[in-house]
């Protein structure tokens, strides 16, 4: 059974989600259907970038993964299907869908372009119903994506910099922050060795903190600063019953440098 997932900015107070499902349902009606979350932020890529990231390995192989957060919607920006090794990503080329399909390996990417798939009549303002989920649905049923368009060797990034790690030096960026405060970066917890037990963080502007690294957030006084491994396979900066966010001072897309011990 196929199963394609809808990640948007829509909301669900108007007909875009609801004309996208049936859409996909007209043209694969055996498809499941998963909402992942239509309440990002307007016009968030970032945000919506990093749900997916979270998200959509939990999913079946061979998942479609649909994303609309598309300020560009009508431009001259590309519409992609990437296909990686376990999944299909459909959306704008803003670099919404980079971060996750790089995550899983990317096998090629292609640029739709074929209207045969597309809805008879494209709006310019709703790619998300007359592009992305028809193109989405004949995938899901099984259509090559060697049918959707030409193959694109470059495609948008987003903004950040790329985790690294050098020795006991980490690099990489702040990717998210939630709604408790917590500093989820972009750092995967796979850099962090067992024998890790606590962590200096160095901020852009020259600020110094030093934490312990926890397995959980009582593991540390209520108030105090430390790191964790998170549940979306980052480390993130975290207080126990407290915002690090508001404390560090810090927003998304900072580059940070993380010292392990």
């Amino acid at each position: 059974m196929p199963v394609i997932t809808l990640l948007t900015d829509f909301g669900l107070k108007d007909y875009y989600v609801a004309s996208m499902k049936a859409v996909i349902l007209s043209i694969c009606p055996s498809a499941t259907i998963v909402d992942i979350s239509h309440d990002i932020s307007n016009f968030d890529i970032l945000e919506a970038a990093f749900t997916l990231c979270a998200s959509y390995h939990y999913f079946p192989h061979g998942t479609v993964h649909v994303v609309v957060v598309d300020p560009g919607v009508g431009s001259s920006r590309k519409a992609l299907v990437f296909k990686t090794r376990n999944y299909y990503f459909v959306g704008p080329d803003n670099g919404v869908l980079s971060l996750a399909a790089e995550m899983d390996n990317v096998i090629e990417v292609r640029e739709i372009v074929n209207e045969k798939l597309m809805l008879h009549k494209i709006s310019r303002t709703f790619h998300g119903r007359d592009v992305f989920a028809p193109v989405a649905a004949h995938i899901a049923c099984g259509l090559s994506v060697k049918e959707v368009g030409p193959v694109v060797n470059e495609y948008v990034k987003l903004p950040l910099q790329r985790p690294s790690k050098d020795g006991n030096i980490c690099q990489g960026s702040i990717l998210h922050i939630d709604k408790f405060g917590n500093v989820i970066t972009n750092i995967p917890s796979s850099f962090v060795g067992e024998d890790v037990r606590s962590i200096k963080l160095f901020l852009s502007d020259g600020r110094i903190y030093h934490m312990p690294l926890v397995d959980f957030y009582a593991a540390a006084p209520i108030g105090s600063l430390m790191a964790i491994h998170g549940s979306a396979g980052f480390l993130e900066i975290s207080i126990n019953q407290g915002n690090a966010a508001s404390t560090l001072k810090v927003k998304r897309g900072e580059k940070i440098i993380l010292e392990l011990h």
